[in-house]
């Protein structure tokens, strides 16, 4: 049974991260060098389209709530035309009422005293000013509503343009990530067979701004196998917690402390173990690359490898082992380890 924990992670931070995937030149060959340097660049395009697409994602945000908002001054502006239009039939009414249906024109023609005439004179005055404004206010508002009826379908068209754009990106993007993760997991797995580890490689770590002292291993994840179940990949129990996280991601260390071991081939594939104050020691198994050398001292959620489908594996995955030895056969449940330390997965 999976359980699913979610937590936020920048794309282009994920991307430029999975830039740890070029190995240092050493015994794979000026061969192998070159293709660590071209998974890099494929990275480093996709990291800046990201971006690109990130930015313009807002932009279009923004423009949608424009265009929405000109939707609804549209309909507050056809609502006042059809008040104006039921004025505009009320004052024709009025010019009809008393006297039969004689207009006032024709009632002041048969007036019989001045003083009627004069007061029909008023009410034609008063009729005809009442007429010509709102005439004139309808005029204005549909002049109104046609500009921003134009305004409102330029919105739209640009918004439909900018979307179309940014799905040609995202789909260029995809294609770049896989063609990487292609490369990295070929590249890993060959190391892994051959028992050679493909050596680490320095990037630039994100800011660390974590409230405490420890962090889950990975940032996104789907817990997978626990602690203790069954199954036929595993000669007795399974003795770690798995993230099932996409090939690449980066991995972290859950708390301070220094690489004891990194090792490949064998069931755990290429693997990192660190000790940690107070006598446990953590383990990161089936990695596809790593960021870190042994004896390296590293810091709560520093980036040591990333994830990947290395060893006895069906899937790309990270497989966390807490343990109080660095060796296996000593291996407690991570979960509740976790939240003692205030890590909840």
């Amino acid at each position: 049974m999976r359980s699913r924990r979610r937590h936020p992670l920048l794309v282009p931070v994920l991307l430029c991260a999975l830039a740890v995937l070029a190995a240092r030149p050493g015994s794979d060959g000026d061969g192998d060098a070159d293709a660590g340097a071209e998974v890099v660049r494929l990275y480093q395009e996709a990291a800046a389209a990201t971006q690109r697409y990130e930015n313009g994602r807002q932009e279009a945000d923004a423009r949608r709530a424009e265009a929405q908002r000109y939707e609804a001054q549209l309909d507050r502006q056809r609502e006042e035309i059809a008040v104006l239009d039921d004025d505009l039939g009320r004052i024709a009414r009025t010019q009809y009422r008393g006297g039969g249906q004689l207009p006032l024109t024709a009632q002041m023609l048969l007036a019989e005293d001045p003083e009627r005439l004069m007061r029909g004179q008023r009410v034609l005055w008063r009729a005809d000013l009442a007429v010509n404004n709102a005439l004139a206010k309808s005029r204005r508002a549909e002049a109104r509503l046609a500009a921003d009826e134009a305004e409102a379908r330029a919105a739209w068209r640009e918004l439909e343009r900018r979307n179309a754009g940014l799905a040609a990106l995202k789909q260029k993007i995809e294609r770049k990530l896989e063609a990487a993760r292609s490369r990295l997991r070929g590249r890993s797995e060959a190391s892994a067979s051959a028992g050679s580890c493909p050596g680490s490689v320095r990037i630039d770590q994100p800011e660390l701004h974590f409230t405490g002292s420890w962090v889950a291993p990975v940032e996104t994840y789907d817990l997978s196998a626990s602690f203790g179940s069954g199954g036929s990949r595993w000669a007795n129990r399974h003795t770690g917690q798995d993230f099932a996280v996409p090939l690449g991601t980066p991995v972290r260390a859950v708390g301070a402390g220094q690489v004891v071991k990194v090792s490949c081939g064998g069931a755990f594939g290429i693997q990192v173990v660190l000790r940690h104050a107070g006598g446990y020691y953590t383990q990161y198994a089936h990695l596809a690359g790593l960021a870190v050398d042994q004896g390296d001292r590293v810091e709560t959620g520093q980036w040591i490898g990333q994830s990947g489908s290395t060893g006895n594996s069906t899937g790309p995955h990270l497989h966390f082992e807490v343990r109080v030895t660095p060796e296996t056969g000593s291996a407690l449940d991570p979960v509740p380890w976790l939240a003692r330390h205030g890590v909840t997965v």
